[in-house]
């Protein structure tokens, strides 16, 4: 099978998929995977509502509908709260949900769309270029194990110019082309709004000529690896998303301005008031809050790690 076919077992399907199972995938708890920018807390649900209603034009976003798509299993949501990013957060929005994996989704009306880190776990195609022609890999089950191949034949049902024409022996490119198709599903649903997406990637520039080994990895108990095949279903597969297929396709769906802004770009300047508040707040004191302010937006940490999505459409 393709890499992407595996992945897709991997990480989604229902009975041994890595994000069907019920449990803690993110944070510093033992057991956990990895952690990420809702790691947090509440620090992060404030930035993301401030960033938002600045957002949104002037218009009154009570009469907006938040939506976060594919949010992680958290504290709450065990108790029994599905409060997502916005749980526990105070926010100016008409109402706010959640659609997490394996969820039906539906959008209508004048919506907040907000993601963080979903397209980049979405399957990915892998490609090498091998004796001058681009070939697939994949996955065998070989001598009682799982080990990877190059599928003979050019590769199947690419658009046309995906790939590039040339490249140097042995270039590996890992196309996210499924987070492209789930982008399309979001975009072509009767709502308008405000598009946001957190998440990290590079442009097609990047991927194509500065990352010659792809960019995925895996992740297993906080610790990054390249073996991709090693524990199915129980350990993170995530690559690179490339920003420019999916601002083509805000663009293709009627959404203007859509922009990508280096994490801490995009919180500095649509969130403003809520940081210089909550600064002055914990002036006196090195409180966890300033402790997560400080992990979102310093370009060591997270601030130029993750990059921000975001556009409008307009009614």
């Amino acid at each position: 099978m393709t890499f992407a076919d595996f992945m897709r077992l991997a990480l989604y399907d229902p009975q041994v998929g890595y994000y069907r199972r019920d449990r803690r995938r993110v944070g510093y708890s033992p057991g956990t995977d990895f952690f990420t920018a809702s790691t947090s807390g509440p620090v992060f649900g404030g930035l993301v509502a401030a960033a938002c209603t600045e957002l949104l034009r002037g218009c009154d976003p009570r009469e907006f509908t938040f939506v976060e798509i594919g949010a992680e299993p958290t504290d709450s949501a065990a108790a029994g709260v599905d409060g997502g990013v916005l749980g526990g957060v105070e926010h100016p929005f008409g109402t706010a949900k959640v659609v997490r994996i394996g969820e039906p989704l539906a959008l209508s009306g004048p919506c907040v769309i907000f993601s963080n880190e979903l397209f980049d776990a979405q399957p990915f195609r892998r490609f090498v270029f091998r004796q001058e022609q681009w070939r697939e890999l994949g996955v065998a089950l070989r001598d009682a194990g799982l080990q990877p191949i190059e599928i003979p034949g050019p590769p199947a049902g690419l658009p046309a110019g995906t790939l590039p024409s040339s490249a140097p022996e042995g270039y590996l490119i890992d196309a996210p082309l499924a987070a492209v198709a789930l982008l399309e599903h979001i975009a072509a649903q009767p709502w308008t709004g405000l598009f946001v997406a957190c998440d990290y990637g590079k442009s097609w520039q990047e991927l194509i000529e500065a990352c010659p080994e792809g960019t995925a990895r895996a992740y297993y108990r906080h610790t990054q690896s390249n073996d991709l095949l090693a524990r199915p279903g129980e350990q993170d597969l995530t690559c690179h998303i490339c920003w420019d297929w999916l601002t083509a396709v805000l663009d293709q769906q009627g959404f203007t301005d859509a922009q990508v802004d280096s994490q801490e770009t995009f919180w500095v300047r649509h969130a403003t008031e809520y940081i210089a508040q909550t600064s002055v707040a914990e002036a006196a004191r090195f409180s966890q809050k300033k402790l997560s302010l400080l992990q979102l937006l310093h370009p060591a940490h997270l601030g130029q790690k993750f990059q921000v999505l975001h556009a409008w459409r307009a009614a």
